[in-house]
């Protein structure tokens, strides 16, 4: 019922405002930009500074740091510098492009660098200088303080897609024997402590015992302890675990968090609900781009020939892909009879047909697969399942197209046997399909196999060697058919 309530109330706005895309936040990018551009062409340097200042106090440094990216470079580090805090500059620093970070932190001072990371969360600081050449990293390290400089480096050497890096070390934790009134008055002096993931429980030897939520501190008594009122951890992993692993914990278990612990199940770190969803986005973004077949990472102004490089190689294969097509079919062109004048007029319907059929396949197989539906011990039910409902797609579309050709010559003329042009496209068809099939099935499993992202099935590398395959199969049935019937 709720989820029917969100989807009706969802469909309403869509009414009210005409599509999704022009959301709030959208539409107040766009007020942004304008904004900023107004002020930045302003001739008098003086008039344009006291705008800027001005829409920098207005406005969220959140959302001055999406709008930031459509800003021309020489005029990023100037919104920056008008930022009212170092507070609002941390917050306009983690949410902005790569691109708009490298730029500011080209422009600004050291000192100016080295307040920013100390007062920076470490989770965000190591995710910031992520972006940064290892010359520029040592060289901010060698700014920090020496505590701060450490609790860096010992997240950063987890790796990047790790537990490590997604959890935050900062957090709550008190000895188990400890009191609810001795935890509240260390929240109450430090009035910057985040107690809204609970507070967690250990004991002499720091290892981890339970976690208190943030009710439980409010409504018990103060004499309580805290091990009178705190509750078990059901879920706890290590620091190497994969981000995925994470991500499936939080989707199965419905979690507020997630303590890392290390081979003594001491307390390291927490993963919060805001760190996985960041993860999500990020592996939504690399999966397009493997799906869309290039490894770039979309940068404003980024140069032509660096996008052309990033992009060229997964081309390179589909052009090859496309000779080799037009080899396979400059050689059957040789051919006499009714193969050459009819059957190369099917090719696009033939490779369009199995190409969707496979990318179906290969789509809803590394789908069950990312979100942990595909198993060990199911996987091959999975498998053949897709592999049943291609055979029976290609089949039924096969004879479906056999028998409009077989009528075409009703509509239109073409002079040649139309019994024997329908089974050529009815039989080629269905071979091409079961080709796609096949190929948009079994290449997630090898990709997985190999340890590559499963997703790069769904891209054109698979694409143009299924273009390739079924063609190839087409023509071999077609002419194999042709030598039956002339």
């Amino acid at each position: 019922m709720g989820c029917f309530m969100q989807t009706q109330l969802l469909d309403e706005n869509i009414a009210k405002t005409g599509s999704v895309v022009d959301s709030k936040t959208t539409n107040l990018d766009d007020i942004l930009k304008e904004k900023l551009e107004n002020a930045f062409h302003n001739k008098t340097s003086k008039v344009m500074l006291h705008d800027i200042a001005k829409i920098a106090i207005e406005h969220s440094p959140i959302d001055l740091a999406y709008a930031a990216s459509h800003l021309p470079s020489n005029a990023r580090p100037i919104l920056f510098d008008n930022l009212p805090s170092y507070d609002d500059k941390i917050k306009f620093i983690v949410n902005t492009s790569a691109d708009t970070r490298l730029i500011i932190f080209r422009y600004i001072k050291e000192q100016d660098a080295k307040k920013i990371f100390e007062k920076m969360s470490t989770s965000d600081a190591v995710w910031v200088l992520d972006d940064m050449s290892e010359r520029r990293y040592r060289r901010f390290l060698e700014l920090l303080s020496l505590k701060k400089a450490q609790e860096i480096k010992d997240q950063k050497k987890h790796k990047r897609n790790s537990a490590g890096r997604l959890m935050t070390t900062e957090f709550l934790s008190f000895n188990k024997e400890k009191t609810i009134k001795e935890a509240a008055e260390y929240i109450h002096d430090h009035p910057k402590a985040d107690f809204s993931k609970g507070i967690f429980i250990t004991n002499d030897e720091l290892e981890l015992q339970g976690y208190v939520p943030a009710r439980n501190i409010v409504v018990n008594p103060l004499s309580s302890q805290l091990k009178q009122v705190m509750r078990e951890v059901n879920h706890k992993v290590k620091a190497e675990i994969s981000r995925e692993e994470v991500i499936d914990l939080f989707e199965r278990y419905k979690l507020s968090y997630l303590p890392v612990v290390d081979d003594f199940d001491k307390l390291i770190g927490v993963i919060s609900q805001e760190d996985v969803l960041e993860a999500m986005e990020d592996m939504a973004d690399e999966t397009v781009l493997k799906m869309a077949g290039t490894a770039e990472d979309v940068s404003t102004f980024e140069p032509l020939l660096t996008r052309f490089l990033k992009r060229a190689p997964w081309l390179i294969v589909t052009l090859l892909a496309g000779l080799i097509n037009v080899g396979i079919m400059s050689s059957f062109q040789r051919k006499e009879g009714v193969f050459l004048t009819f059957v190369l007029f099917f090719v696009p319907l033939i490779t369009g047909m199995s190409g969707n059929i496979g990318i179906q396949c290969s789509t809803v197989l590394v789908r069950s697969m990312a979100i942990g539906l595909v198993s060990k011990k199911s996987k091959w039910d999975a498998i053949f399942k897709e592999l049943r409902t291609g055979i029976t797609t290609g089949l039924v579309f096969g004879v479906l197209c056999g028998i409009i050709v077989y009528f075409l010559d009703l509509v239109i003329k073409i002079n040649v046997n139309p019994l024997a042009l329908s089974t050529f496209v009815c039989v080629g068809l269905i071979g091409a399909c079961l080709t796609g099939t096949f190929l948009g099935v079994f290449s997630p499993i090898f990709f997985e196999k190999v340890g590559i992202d499963p997703a790069i099935a769904s891209g054109p590398i698979v694409a143009a060697f299924n273009d390739v395959l079924s063609m190839t199969i087409y023509f071999v049935i077609s002419y194999g058919l042709s030598l039956l019937f002339f």
